[in-house]
């Protein structure tokens, strides 16, 4: 199981990008995916993460900033990250528990999110 995401960049504070991870392999089902950050010097800490079923958990820096979403047909999470702060800098991971006849926990190779101006 490979997850490939994508989307990251440099922005201006106040500006938006949309990030995407897309999870492809030997997937029986996908379970919960979501979006964990890792700013320089810090832990990786969770973002977002959303049910096959679209419940969401989002964290309190980011909630009414960042949306996460999902297409189930495609194996993909997205996350729209609007009003981008310079604190939001970070690269941000992509994560899916994946049932491939066990749960496992999988990982995206990181995209950086840069905001600057």
């Amino acid at each position: 199981v490979q997850l490939q995401a994508s989307g990251g960049g440099l922005v201006q504070p106040g500006g938006s990008l949309r990030l995407s991870c897309a999870a492809s392999g030997s997937i029986r089902s996908l379970n919960v995916m979501g979006w964990y950050c890792q700013a320089p010097g810090k832990q990786r800490e969770l973002v977002a993460t959303i049910t096959t079923a679209g419940r969401t958990n989002t964290a309190d820096s980011v909630a009414g900033r960042f949306t996460i979403s999902r297409d189930n047909a495609k194996n993909t999470v997205y996350l729209q990250m609007n009003n981008l702060k310079p604190e939001d800098t970070a690269v941000y991971y992509c994560k899916a528990i994946v049932y491939t006849g066990a749960y496992l926990d999988y990982w995206g190779q990181g995209t950086q999110v840069t905001v600057s101006s």
